[in-house]
């Protein structure tokens, strides 16, 4: 048995937000036997089962008050944690990570049940519901931003940044754009995390063509819900619901209009890209206004509210920038400043550390 390799089952789901961090952390732990657990219908179920076993269950969050569905709620929830105590003893575990969600009060409750050590990441500067509630019940928080750990002063925190994709850090290898975008033009990318933004395409097309008379060419991350996607036709704008070369697309941008999921903002920092940041307002507690006030604070995005952003200001915005191009690098260095490129490694030194004591 001294040979034999630790088991860690990794509880994250949703959003690219909760998977792509968590993803990162499994690439650095070679080491380690891993397995998922999941939602059948979320994001999970495309991107793990080729490369991790995917166990699935059943759990919803309380989006309101009391009442007779969340009565059933609660039921759900009480089955989620005993299928997840089974998980867990069936497979032999050693520990537990998770990057919060729904998913994460079931699998933190179940492991702590079984004495199992528990490492939670939590990417925003303001820590969600689940996180306040259950940190202090884990053996560390890692958190992505240092402001967080004044929420969360019963848990044992660590800051260790948010990981990324590998791709972001593959300096060596060629990330070269396969779109159409010629040399020297600027570059305005617009994207709205992994759900897109709608609010924020309708500004950016109501927006867009003095930018156009600017020169500027536009990618257009649409996401996949926007029914006007396809509305504006122009020979500088490219629109798509989603692109895969994030990485090679933001360090060819010379501006960023983007919403502020933690997620988001740690692909932009570790790129230096300078970015205007339009938080999406019905996040969980204006989560992401504390995000983008992170980067705002030290000059590395301009930060608007989406109430208060017309598309006349937008495009002023864009143009001021574009036109300083000191402006723009300035924005670009504080940006980096703000990354942490070696994120996965830290984070995976603290899983082996509490796996291990």
């Amino acid at each position: 048995m001294a040979n034999a390799r630790l088991k860690l089952l990794i509880a994250a789901s949703g959003t690219g937000g909760h998977l792509f961090p968590a993803i990162a952390l499994a690439d650095k732990l070679q080491e380690y036997e891993i397995e998922w657990l999941g939602v059948p219908t979320r994001l999970e179920s495309q991107l793990v089962p080729s490369q991790y076993p995917l166990n699935t269950i059943a759990v919803e969050g309380f989006q309101q008050g009391l009442s007779l569905s969340s009565v059933g709620i609660l039921f759900k929830l009480i089955g989620a944690i005993l299928q997840v105590r089974r998980i867990l003893k069936q497979g032999n575990f050693q520990g537990l990570f998770t990057t919060g969600g729904y998913i994460a009060g079931p699998a933190v409750i179940a492991a702590r049940s079984l004495g199992l050590p528990i490492v939670f990441h939590e990417s925003n500067a303001l820590p969600g519901k689940v996180t306040r509630f259950f940190g202090p019940w884990c053996s560390a928080v890692a958190v992505g931003f240092d402001v967080a750990a004044q929420y969360l002063p019963r848990a044992k925190t660590v800051c260790v940044g948010t990981p990324v994709r590998s791709q972001f850090l593959d300096q060596g290898i060629d990330h070269g754009l396969d779109l159409p975008i010629p040399d020297g033009v600027p570059l305005i990318v617009v994207f709205g995390g992994s759900q897109g933004a709608v609010a924020v395409n309708q500004l950016v097309r109501r927006s867009a063509p003095a930018w156009f008379d600017a020169g500027a060419y536009i990618v257009h991350l649409t996401g996949d819900r926007d029914p006007d996607a396809d509305s504006l036709q122009h020979p500088q704008y490219i629109a798509l619901p989603f692109y895969d070369n994030m990485a090679a697309l933001l360090r060819r941008a010379n501006l960023a209009i983007s919403r502020s999921g933690a997620g988001s903002l740690t692909e932009l920092a570790v790129c230096g890209t300078p970015a205007i940041l339009i938080p999406y307002p019905f996040a969980a507690e204006d989560h992401q206004s504390f995000n983008a006030a992170v980067f705002s604070d030290v000059g590395a995005a301009l930060n608007f509210k989406q109430s208060e952003l017309t598309p006349e200001i937008l495009q002023r915005q864009v143009l001021e920038l574009l036109q300083s191009p000191a402006d723009l690098a300035r924005m670009g260095e504080k940006a980096k400043a703000i990354a942490s490129p070696d994120s996965a490694d830290k984070l995976a030194a603290l899983v082996r550390e509490i796996l291990t004591s």
